[in-house]
């Protein structure tokens, strides 16, 4: 009791210390008197009651908020990380604000009226998860939009004791917003001895060491969602669908063997020792600290938030939000994917260009909410600046240029600008028919997104993550020689040239889209507060899609003139070549001759027509490892080949 009262009265000396000291912060709120009352919010309050179970995130700031001494909460640098700042722009802190999830709650309930109660309650478990729980616990089984609307707790999102007071009951194998909270006033971290007294003393939550909270099966109760399907009239099947199963991708990937859970990518750790309570300067640091950004994928919803966050009743700062904005699109683009553009020939008036994706992440890409979309662009550009060839041309607004309805298919080769390459799951109701009514939802029409590395499917959740369409047959998806788990797709790209002759370059781009407008056009047909106060909000964002990789050829020459042969009459092998030896198999033709070319487009070598006596010879090429291009003349015409030479 004596070593509780020291601390208390030290606490006081230091908030006292905070009130007097002058910090310049473009934010009142984080003012040192601002900070001052976010700690007097903590002693005010008192411990949590017996008959509650979640605090506000304020309660929680008072200590682990901004620290206007900088002794805690900063880097070695020091630099300002500290827990609520990075959580307050996150789509966790936002979960229960976020205007499109809130129009597609009241979509859903228009289309099913008969359904508002179960469906309100079932999404605030994960988007509201402290206010639905509350709720639950206080014996009222349902929590709606309209409780939620006056209830602190619930308008807090996925905040501070909507994680750390997850148990683990049965986690990891209960989904669909069934979050197995322990309720014995405990807050779970990942931290060995951490000090209880001011905790206990100021707010009556224990911290308690878990290393639960530092595996992916935290995540799992609201990153699987199953839900039961009804027909066109409402009526339920019987059948459920699988909407996201973000856990289960990550499962069937080889980053569980890497000891590698969700929280390594989306709360970037520090190694070096961090303090994480303001005014405890005893406080040992801790390592390794884990950043509260939550960055993901959805900077387009983060950016509209900030563009309206007083008419969502948002506090949090401009500064704040770009820097989530900003590590959110750092983490698409160079955490994300691998994108490989590479020249294969020149045959019968068309270049051949193979472009590579390699899924960067631990689960799908996309992943998460069904209306995410990834579409790759390939462009062929002439000297003059000319489009040759342009497939998967957007619009502002993120939509294709040309759409082809009701959805595309999976391409393996693509062969004409009009045919796009789109990455998305897309649902369909019982009559077979795309739909993007959720509770509609009964089966799977395409699921091409890009799968995890080490992603089988004999692995035991593979039916809650399955690949659908085109994409499961395709050799290259997922497939390197037939053996699964490669985690890569490559989509062939047969250009017609036209006759075309002289210099062009390839540019190849993935962007991402995670709120299409076509994925809205459903729910606009409907009127409603929600559904209109999204729509002028989404009207006036900026939709411009998210660029995720690119790959570009320059200064592939396309010769005079292609001679038009069968593609099996001229070939070559081995291709790769491990010391430059090469077997050039050419039935029935009349080779006049070969130039070799190096990559940057020197002739090495030069054969005439005295090396191609029969059909099949045997030659050296190359003078180091690298690329080379074969440039046969035949007939009069040119045909021109590509062989990569490694080891010699």
């Amino acid at each position: 009791m004596k070593k509780t009262i020291i601390i208390f009265l030290f606490s006081l000396v230091i908030i006292s210390i905070l009130s007097l000291i002058e910090y310049e912060r473009p934010d009142d709120r984080f003012s040192p008197s601002a900070h001052l009352e976010y700690v007097k919010e903590s002693l005010r309050g008192g411990p949590i009651d017996s008959g509650e179970f979640f605090l506000v995130p304020e309660r929680c700031a008072g200590c682990h908020g901004y620290d206007s001494l900088h002794i805690a909460n900063i880097d070695a640098a020091g630099n300002d990380i500290n827990l609520v700042d990075d959580w307050s722009t996150s789509m966790m802190a936002l979960s229960a604000k976020d205007p499109l999830w809130l129009a597609k709650v009241r979509h859903e309930m228009l289309v099913n009226p008969g359904h508002a109660t179960e469906l309100q309650s079932l999404c605030t478990k994960c988007h509201a998860p402290m206010g639905n729980f509350k709720a639950h616990f206080s014996g009222h089984p349902d929590y709606s939009l309209e409780d939620l609307a006056t209830d602190s707790l619930g308008k807090a999102g996925v905040a501070c004791m909507g994680c750390h007071s997850i148990g683990t009951d049965g986690l990891g194998s209960r989904f669909t917003g069934d979050i197995p909270y322990d309720t014995n006033h405990v807050a779970y971290g990942p931290f060995v001895a951490p000090m209880a007294g001011p905790m206990q003393l100021y707010v009556g939550i224990t911290p308690t060491h878990s290393t639960h909270v530092s595996q992916s099966r935290m995540c799992s109760p609201c990153h699987t969602l199953i839900s039961n399907t009804v027909d066109l009239s409402g009526i339920p099947t019987g059948g459920t669908f699988v909407e996201q199963a973000t856990y289960h991708e990550w499962l069937n990937s080889e980053f569980p063997s890497q000891e590698k859970p969700c929280q390594s990518c989306h709360m970037p750790q520090l190694e070096e020792p961090v303090k994480i309570a303001v005014g405890y300067t005893a406080l040992p640091g801790r390592s390794p600290f884990n950043q509260h950004i939550f960055a993901g994928a959805n900077s387009f919803m983060v950016a509209l938030m900030k563009n309206n966050k007083d008419s969502l009743g948002i506090v949090a700062r401009d500064t704040d939000f770009n820097q989530t904005i900003s590590a959110i699109d750092q983490m698409l683009r160079y955490n994300t994917l691998d994108i490989n553009a590479s020249f294969d020939k020149i045959l019968n008036d068309s270049v051949f260009i193979d472009i590579e994706l390699v899924n960067k992440a631990g689960h799908k890409f996309p992943s998460g909410y069904p209306s995410r979309r990834a579409i790759l662009q390939c462009i062929v550009t002439t000297a003059n600046g000319d489009t040759l060839f342009a497939s998967g041309k957007l619009r502002s607004d993120g939509e294709l240029l040309f759409p082809v309805l009701p959805f595309e298919s999976h391409h393996d080769i693509i062969n004409d600008q009009m045919q796009n390459q789109i990455y998305e799951m897309v649902m369909a109701d019982v009559a077979g028919n795309r739909t993007t009514v959720l509770e509609r939802a009964a089966s799977v029409l395409k699921d091409n997104r890009l799968v995890p590395k080490g992603f089988s499917s004999s692995f035991y959740t593979y039916d809650t993550c399955r690949v659908v369409g085109n994409a499961s047959t395709d050799v290259d998806f997922n497939k390197v020689a037939g053996v699964q788990g490669s985690g890569k797709d490559i989509v062939h790209y047969h250009i017609p040239l036209l006759g075309y002759s002289g210099v062009v370059t390839v540019y190849t781009q993935m962007f991402y889209v995670s709120v299409p407008p076509s994925w809205l056009s459903e729910m606009f047909t409907f009127s409603a507060f929600e559904i209109d106060r999204f729509k002028t909000m989404y009207t006036a964002a900026d939709k411009t899609p998210k660029l995720v990789a690119v790959d570009t050829i320059s200064n592939l020459v396309i010769p005079n003139s292609i001679v038009r042969i069968a593609e099996n009459s001229l070939q070559i092998f081995p291709n790769p070549s491990l010391d430059g030896k090469i077997q050039i198999m050419s039935k029935d033709l009349d080779i006049q001759s070969l130039d070799v070319f190096d990559i940057n487009g020197n002739i090495t070598q030069h054969f005439d027509s005295g090396a191609f006596n029969m059909d099949k010879v045997n030659m050296q090429i190359g003078n180091s490892n690298g690329t080379y291009f074969l440039r046969f003349r035949i007939g009069g015409a040119q045909s021109v080949k590509k062989i990569i030479i490694l080891g010699k």
